[in-house]
């Protein structure tokens, strides 16, 4: 319970960061913001996935996707994080809108294109970790500046 609470602890604090951290108008984050704000996704996934080392996180980060449970299990844990995925489905209004809010600007055109393009690429698919493999894969296909932390 304690480690759920000290999980929970830290993800409220990445929202208050970016929250505090962006512009009132909320244009997007800087790549500072960015970069933080997945270092501290990986430090909450990493802890739950001892398999996946930092070479193979390091790799997706990347673009390249391993194949093997675990990666997909970080996969779907970052993204999850992100919101852009629940239960292995794509949550395409939060993802729209973590892309206003969490990337800058120069990334937003191409990220919105991948996430209409890939809107079904979960469909089907039962497995959440498989879930979000299949929609990272797909969006590193369809994005021209890929960025994952």
């Amino acid at each position: 319970m304690l480690i759920i609470s000290r999980l929970n602890m830290r993800f409220d604090l990445l929202i208050s960061y970016l929250l505090l951290g962006l512009p009132l108008c909320w244009a997007g984050a800087t790549e500072e913001q960015m970069w933080a704000a997945g270092k501290l996704m990986r430090d909450v996934c990493f802890p739950k996935f001892p398999k996946v080392s930092v070479a193979t996180a390091d790799s997706i980060h990347d673009g390249v996707i391993p194949d093997d449970k675990d990666s997909k299990c970080y996969i779907n844990c970052i993204l999850e994080m992100m919101q852009t995925i629940k239960k292995g489905k794509l949550q395409l209004e939060s993802s729209l809108k973590q892309v206003e809010l969490l990337l800058p600007d120069k990334y937003k055109p191409s990220y919105r294109t991948g996430i209409d393009l890939c809107k079904d690429s979960t469909n089907g698919i039962k497995n959440n970790c498989d879930a979000g493999h299949a929609l990272l894969t797909c969006l590193r296909a369809n994005i021209d500046v890929f960025v994952f932390p």
